[in-house]
């Protein structure tokens, strides 16, 4: 006898079900039920279509109503949305959305593939007719009209995971400006905080606006824009939204007709993918399923798996019993000209678990290369390699611009066959030039995990630098003085590699010593060089400088010496805002290939040709390493050269150079041209303690910080008093400093008006005035000050004559000398005195 199979749900696991299912049976009665119009789309090429990359609407529809009843012989019914589910009778009710007709249908087997629903929050305004979902073909084609026809400059995306990166970038394409907001503290889940820190950089070097660490508060349209506050109080207007936050099971169904869920709504199943009643399967982003590497029951919405859980289904009904082994989370993304890949677990799944680093795991961090470095384009990729201490790998991590795809593939092969760091260096992959090296990446990070669980070579995370006591360590860099000027870590010492074995002798044994170099393989030999040499506490710094600065560097700018990289600046990898026609201007151009060399070798071959051009002449330099394009902004600020653009092409980074630039440029004690480059930062020295010129002044600094520019509020004599307390503090002083204290008006509520202050009453009548107006209060001025990174600082003489304590002063007050406001002046092109 026949069996009769209902299919809840279609795309993925639903159709590739029924198709197998087909092929295995040609008797069974197979009916697939979807409440929309299309029953297999590619949703994972809808944002592509949005942003134009797939030009024909027709490409996402995978198969068709009429192909699956042509080919397979399946009932496929359209615009038909299962209400209910009768266990005790195995039957559904039916309601066909064209005809509002509901009717039943039997069963001897059912699968639910309903797939999950993006998440919608209960935030005012979110129904705002410009705010969007992205799910399914008509999702889609409601965002392709917007932006077609209603042509929107400006767009927030919430979310930062797969879809709102894939949005966010598509409509970049489009010519939208872009803004992301994300409540966790980095982008894309899947990979840790470290490797999105590059994800990150990348995103902002777009002129994508990147808000992490905030939510939405509301949202709130008017006259086509949509206004969208954050919880941190920051305003965005907007033309269009896409809400991106995630998803949640669409389960109602299991749900009702009493199914077991977990405690998301996920369908729970066995490992024959059965839920708790035996006749009734379940596949795809609904279910809870086993994770592959922990065993842990989690929820892993991908489209591989589902596919994967359909054809198993259609297995186990045909009675060819087959079991799912669980899902490890295998997942790539293209990030503009990024591809951001991951396998296993991270260090965040294995956290929660109570796992620590270096009692239950180790990670191997390398930067390689796709290809071979002499063949052209060969451009690096970061790995993270994860393993338990016997080395069995448990999770890895790819950030990278060609061949991250066949890396990850490949560690995530070894995980499923349960393989160590040993059989990833023992791996024996295909190698021609153009493809690969000799010593594949994966190799190299193989061979890496074997020195660290060898203890060839310990090593220390980056993040763990600043637990340790500065006193008793010795941060050494062993790169090269061109390099270091390029940035460096904040207390480190330098002893280039080649020298270090003669100046052995200027380190001290006792201390821990971490060295570092600019990928982490000098730093290798630096360590290896240390411990042959009678030096026990020797730790390579992991990932290197490149690693450090990525993490560091970008919003914690104080963390790293020398010129540091501003990602706010007007320079990104796609050229400057301002296009600049290099053939309308003067001086001849000369080409330069420096690629396939890492850093400081692109940097020090412009170095070297520079030497030979004339003022005004251009430098086209061509290089494959990614920090590259950060590089020679920096060393053009630094030696009186103008970089006029840089721009990405296929497998390589484009920079534009003149010798020389209308700024003041003097030769260093090398006789080396060195420019004085215009400093922009603001002084003001706020003498007076008037309530109106403490409100001008922090109005002036809060503008010039929003604009950008650095900004120092050096307070002295009755200006310290808006810096003080509310409340009475005890402090140890003596009668003329008590007298002084009780006579002086005690923090910025107690000030009064220059002019009109009648008693008191004037300054209560411009408090209420500015309240009235919506107009920020002084002491919501200083917040917003200490916010934007405003230098507070008092002086220290003044504070003695007055008899001021450093207790009495509000948080976030530097105390400081002339020395320190004189330092602040010369940085600066304005400085007033209030």
């Amino acid at each position: 006898m026949s069996k009769k199979v209902l299919i809840v749900g279609g795309v993925a696991g639903g159709a590739s079900t029924a198709a197998r299912l087909r092929r295995l049976d040609e008797t069974a009665e197979i009916i697939m039920f979807e409440k929309g119009e299309h029953i297999s789309f590619a949703n994972c090429g809808l944002p592509y279509y949005i942003g134009g990359t797939i030009e024909q609407r027709d490409a996402l529809l995978v198969q068709t109503p009429e192909k699956m009843k042509s080919k397979f012989n399946i009932d496929v019914r359209v615009k038909n949305e299962v209400l209910s589910i009768d266990r005790e009778k195995k039957e559904v009710k039916v309601k066909d959305l064209n005809s509002g007709k509901i009717y039943k249908e039997s069963y001897d087997y059912l699968v639910l593939s309903p797939g999950a629903s993006p998440i919608k929050p209960p935030i005012p305004g979110i129904d705002s007719p410009n705010i969007f979902t992205l799910r399914n073909i008509p999702d889609t084609d409601a965002i392709k009209e917007c932006v077609d026809n209603k042509k929107p400059k400006r767009a927030v995306v919430v979310g930062g995971g797969f879809i709102g990166i894939e949005m966010a970038e598509n409509l970049y394409d489009r010519g939208l400006e872009v803004s992301i907001v994300e409540m966790a503290d980095q982008v894309m889940g899947p990979i840790d905080f470290d490797m999105a820190q590059i994800v990150h950089q990348h995103i902002k070097s777009k002129d994508v606006k990147l808000y992490l660490k905030d939510g939405v508060k509301e949202f709130e349209y008017k006259d086509g824009i949509t206004k969208v506050t954050l919880q941190s109080g920051k305003t965005l207007d907007a033309d269009i939204v896409i809400l991106a936050i995630g998803v949640r099971p669409d389960s109602k169904l299991a749900m009702d007709c009493g199914l077991e869920v977990n405690q998301r709504g996920g369908i729970i199943v066995d490992e024959y993918l059965r839920t708790s009643d035996k006749n009734i399967f379940a596949i795809g982003d609904a279910i809870e399923v086993v994770d592959f590497v922990n065993g842990a029951k989690t929820m892993i919405p991908l489209a591989g798996p589902a596919n994967k859980q359909g054809r198993i289904v259609a297995n186990n009904i045909a009675g060819r019993l087959e079991k799912y082994k669980g899902t490890q989370g295998t997942s790539i993304a293209k990030v503009f000209d990024l591809t951001v890949a991951s396998t296993g677990n991270n260090e965040k799944i294995l956290n929660r678990m109570g796992k620590k680093y270096g009692k239950d795991y180790k990670i191997a961090l390398i930067h390689s290369k796709s290809h071979a470095g002499y063949y052209p384009g060969a451009i690096p990729m970061t790995i993270k390699l994860i393993f338990n201490l016997k080395g069995k790998i448990l999770g890895a991590q790819i950030v990278g611009y060609d061949g991250v795809d066949k890396r990850i593939d490949v560690i995530a092969s070894a995980i499923r066959f349960g393989g160590t760091i040993y059989d990833l260096k023992e791996l024996e992959l295909a190698y021609a030039p153009p493809y690969s090296s000799a010593k594949d990446p994966v190799n190299m990070v193989g061979f890496t995990a074997e020195n660290i669980l060898k203890r060839d070579v310990d090593v220390i995370m980056c993040n763990e630098l600043e637990k340790l006591d500065k006193n008793e360590v010795i941060i050494l860099d062993v790169r090269d003085e061109i390099e270091r000027e390029l940035g460096y870590i904040e207390g480190s010492i330098n002893i280039p590699l080649d020298e270090l074995r003669n100046r052995l002798n200027e380190l001290d044994k006792e201390k821990l010593i971490i060295p570092y170099c600019a990928i982490g393989l000098r730093g290798y030999l630096a360590a290896r060089i240390l411990k042959q040499n009678g030096f026990k506490k020797v730790k390579n710094l992991s990932g290197g400088y490149t690693t450090y600065s990525c993490i560091f560097c970008q919003d914690e700018a104080s963390k790293c010496g020398g010129v540091t990289f501003d990602l706010n600046a007007d320079f990104n990898e796609g050229g400057e805002p301002e296009e600049i026609d290099i053939n309308n201007l003067e001086g001849k151009t000369i080409k330069l290939n420096a690629c396939g060399l890492q850093c400081p070798g692109p940097v020090m071959q412009v170095y070297e040709k520079m030497k030979a051009l004339e003022n005004g002449d251009i430098l086209e330099v061509t290089a494959t390493d990614p920090g590259f394009v950060n590089d020679i902004k920096n060393w053009c600020k630094r030696t009186g050269n103008t970089l006029i653009k840089t721009e990405k092409r296929p497998k390589e980074f484009v920079a534009f150079i003149r010798k020389g630039r209308g700024a003041n440029i003097v030769k260093d004690s090398s006789n080396n041209n060195v420019v004085q480059t215009a400093n922009d930062g603001k002084t003001i020295i706020v003498f007076s303690g008037d309530l109106d010129k403490a409100i001008a002044s922090f109005i002036i600094a809060n503008g010039a910080a929003a604009m950008g520019r650095k900004v120092t509020m050096f307070f002295t004599f009755w200006g310290l008093n808006i810096l003080r307390k509310p409340e009475k503090v005890k402090v140890e002083k003596g009668l003329m400093d008590k007298m002084f204290g009780m006579m002086m008006p005690r923090g910025s509520k107690k000030l009064k008006l220059s002019q009109m202050n009648m008693m008191g009453i004037g300054a209560k009548m411009i408090r209420s005035v500015m309240k009235k107006k919506n107009i920020s209060s002084l002491e919501e001025l200083m917040e917003k000050a200490k916010k934007q990174g405003i230098r507070l600082v008092a002086c220290n003489m003044s504070m003695d004559v007055m008899g001021i304590t450093r207790e009495e002063l509000i948080d976030g007050v530097e105390i400081g000398g002339v020395a320190s406001y004189l330092g602040a002046a010369e940085e600066s092109n304005v400085n007033l005195f209030i």
